[in-house]
């Protein structure tokens, strides 16, 4: 007999159970396994009043931001309107059918009240997770760096000498920080500690404050819509504002143990060090090898691997440059033999150089002959065009930095960098292609550094989940592990998508 629905909608619902709605391999059945997310409400309990407006628990805060990640939803406004019919939402949120949606703004205030020590925090616990699983070595890391396009468009940058600009950001960072007191202050009470200024979590917006230890390139130009984020250029897309993210990924299973977000116009090399004590602190494993390209590969980064004892397999960066522009056609540095016992150097043509002077940025002495002996030289041609003559350079720990750049050269140095095109790549790849990686959602350093840190837990979690399956089965596994799309990267590189190569790693 046929049957036939008359599509009348019954007055009430009753024994609704979302968790039979939600098929037992989904996969965010086995994120609810693994992260415990309640850790928030302990984490941002002193950022609350003990009377007022109640909040949204803040679990349920923080799973939103993970789904906006997660699935890479458009934007906060879209998560809420696709919540009252997304039944695995609903679920994993512990929300019944006839909860109200919270507001979209309900997330943009947390994340002002909270800052972003919240999602760091969820990003260790991924990581002491893989850990504990076995996915992590620890010993051999892989590092790269990726630009970001802030949330700022090229019509916000304004142009002028560098102390109106230094002013007229400060203007804008102290601008800013009031209107977050003042939405804190709106939404909260009195007795919130986070609600007043300079108190709580927003007087400890740290994060706004620029990366020290750097120059800025281009000090004379300034988005007035997000003033952290530098004017740099990409390849041949042009200047405009961006951030740059540095990732530190473990060798064994592509986990990422170490990230750092900084403004686009930061140095790759200059965060090598940050990134190997981060990444040593969040794993409690000593780090041994240090896979980069020749933008780490500098007499900096290889004397200071080689004081920690850390084999460099970096790409040379002086190696790059050998036999181009100006040195092209004279004479190598390693063509001068150096004398301990005298601290000179000897050239070509048989001419002692001497120590002159020290290049304290650099940390190098500068040994030379003098200009009167090489412009006398027969073979000057050969080894300098300067009428002040040749120059040598001995950096400090040079024996240091010429055994790593023989690490460098090594055989095995070379089979990694192959290899961190599959694993330090392939995670940058991966996150652009699943998680809207490549552009800035919210504006501020301190926000980008959030967005940062939720998108590596995310890539950590489907990890994890790929390679420990359990009751969910391995089609769980695979649904988390290749997100909405592959990894084209991977693809090109193993056949294979992103959430598999774990699989080749391990």
């Amino acid at each position: 007999m046929m049957g036939v629905r008359d599509g009348q909608q019954p007055l009430f619902s009753y024994n609704v159970n979302l968790a039979e709605r939600v098929h037992k391999n989904h996969p965010l059945r086995k994120v609810d396994e693994l992260i415990d997310f309640s850790f928030v409400r302990s984490k941002v309990e002193h950022t609350y009043g003990e009377c007022g407006h109640k909040s949204e628990d803040p679990e349920v805060i923080l799973k939103l931001m993970f789904l906006l990640f997660f699935d890479n939803v458009d934007s906060e406004r879209e998560l809420m309107r696709q919540l009252p019919y997304r039944l695995d939402y609903l679920w994993f949120l512990r929300l019944q059918l006839d909860d109200d949606v919270p507001d979209h703004s309900v997330l943009s205030k947390a994340r002002a009240r909270w800052g972003a020590e919240v999602f760091e925090t969820l990003f260790v616990h991924t990581v002491a997770q893989c850990v504990d699983a076995g996915l992590v070595d620890g010993g051999k890391l892989h590092f790269d760096g990726s630009i970001i396009d802030a949330n700022a468009s090229n019509d916000s940058v304004v142009k002028g000498p560098p102390e109106l600009i230094a002013a007229l950001r400060s203007t804008y960072a102290r601008e800013e920080l009031k209107l977050d007191e003042l939405e804190l202050v709106k939404d909260g009470d009195d007795n919130d500690p986070g609600s007043k200024a300079g108190g709580g979590q927003v007087g400890q917006e740290s994060p706004r404050k620029k990366p020290g230890g750097y120059q800025k390139k281009n000090d004379s130009l300034m988005s007035t819509t997000d003033p952290d984020a530098a004017i740099v250029s990409k390849r041949h897309l042009g200047p405009r504002p961006r951030y740059k993210n540095h990732r530190a990924v473990d060798d064994q299973c592509g986990v990422i143990t170490a990230v750092q977000t900084t403004s686009g116009d930061v140095e790759e090399n200059a965060r090598l060090m940050d990134l190997i004590e981060a990444s040593e602190q969040n794993t409690g494993a000593k780090v041994e090898v240090a896979v980069a390209d020749a933008q780490y590969g500098t007499a900096d980064n290889f004397r200071q691997c080689g004081e920690r004892g850390i084999k460099s397999h970096m790409a040379d960066l002086a190696a790059t440059h050998k036999n181009k522009g100006r040195k092209r056609g004279i004479f190598a540095e390693s063509d001068f033999s150096y004398d301990g016992e005298s601290d000179t150097y000897t050239c070509p043509a048989g001419q002692t150089l001497t120590r002159r002077r020290h290049k304290k940025r650099r940390q190098a002495y500068e040994y030379t002959a003098g200009p009167k002996v090489c412009n006398a030289c027969e073979i000057k041609a050969l080894c300098t065009r300067s009428q002040y003559g040749r120059s040598v350079k001995r950096h400090e720990g040079h024996e240091l930095i010429e055994e790593a750049r023989a690490q460098s050269a090594s055989p095995e140095a070379k089979r990694d960098r192959v290899r961190r095109k599959h694993v330090a790549e392939g995670s940058f790849a991966d996150a652009s292609n699943n998680h809207g990686f490549k552009r800035s959602r919210w504006r501020g350093r301190w926000r980008q550094e959030l967005q940062d840190w939720l998108i590596a837990s995310i890539q950590n979690v489907r990890i994890l989940i790929a390679r420990n399956p359990g009751p969910a089965s391995k089609s769980s596994a695979k649904a988390l592990a290749g997100g909405k799309a592959f990894n084209l990267a991977a693809k090109r590189f193993l056949r294979l998508p992103f959430g598999r190569m774990s699989e080749v790693f391990c």
